[in-house]
């Protein structure tokens, strides 16, 4: 399947709209071009990212019960005018009322809009969660981080820093590729105990940073930055372990 075939079929293959054959030759494709894969996960990240942002609020109860007892204020029954401003007038109170529903949404939805910071956490643990499943946990599988830091090497605009942690009860498993907010990321797989890690790495964006900590669908992460880069882990184990890493990293 040509590339610009298998670009047509993406949104297709994943809104679940292809039939059996098709989805399965856009799998195939997929096997062997990495471009159109990373495609498919940035489009993957985004819609991950709207579905978690909570765009959708119920109105409260209480506004409801306020424009009702400003509708029930007015007469019961207005006798039909043979005037042309009888049509305006009842413009005029139907923009109104819309108007004022759109002033309790939006306030409404304030206090729940999500941080530059839990957009980008949520982004990394889908990635997180993508490697989790078969085959896509490291695209170089080595515990030699002389094997792993020069495979990035042409593959991105950066060397990010390899580092095998295994006297310290993180060993290194390898790394991969991974798209994270619509841009191409190095990320470094560690094992803890029974636990994966991905630490995920970026050279710092001035605008935007990873910084913070939290948990996302039961994964904590942990961003720290240093040297020019951004780092972030992400991982089912526990929150100090994580911390652990991060020191890790900061005593190189």
């Amino acid at each position: 399947m040509p590339c610009d075939q298998a670009q047509n079929q993406l949104h297709g293959y994943l809104d679940g709209e292809l039939d059996a054959q098709g989805a399965a030759n856009f799998e195939k494709h997929l096997e062997s071009c990495p471009d159109c894969e990373r495609t498919l996960a940035a489009e993957e990240t985004l819609r991950n990212s709207f579905q978690q942002a909570a765009l959708y609020e119920r109105a409260p109860q209480s506004l409801r019960k306020n424009l009702l007892g400003k509708l029930q204020q007015q007469p019961a029954a207005i006798p039909f005018p043979a005037t042309r401003g009888f049509h305006w007038q009842w413009l005029a109170m139907a923009a109104a009322v819309l108007f004022a529903a759109f002033l309790g949404w939006q306030q409404l939805q304030q206090p729940h809009r999500l941080t530059d910071s839990q957009v980008v956490a949520a982004s990394l643990v889908d990635a997180h969660l993508r490697s989790l499943q078969p085959g896509h946990l490291t695209d170089v599988e080595s515990t030699d981080q002389h094997t792993v830091k020069p495979w990035f090497d042409g593959r991105i605009d950066f060397a990010p820093p390899v580092r095998d942690f295994a006297n310290d009860g993180f060993p290194l498993l390898g790394g991969r590729l991974d798209v994270v907010g619509g841009r191409t990321v190095a990320a470094l797989v560690y094992a803890r105990r029974k636990h994966i890690v991905n630490v995920f790495v970026e050279k710092s964006q001035p605008q935007s940073g990873w910084n913070g900590s939290g948990e996302a669908q039961g994964y904590h992460w942990l961003a720290w930055q240093r040297d020019g880069f951004s780092f972030c882990a992400v991982s089912d184990a526990a929150a100090p372990d994580l911390g652990q890493l991060q020191q890790l990293f900061l005593s190189q």
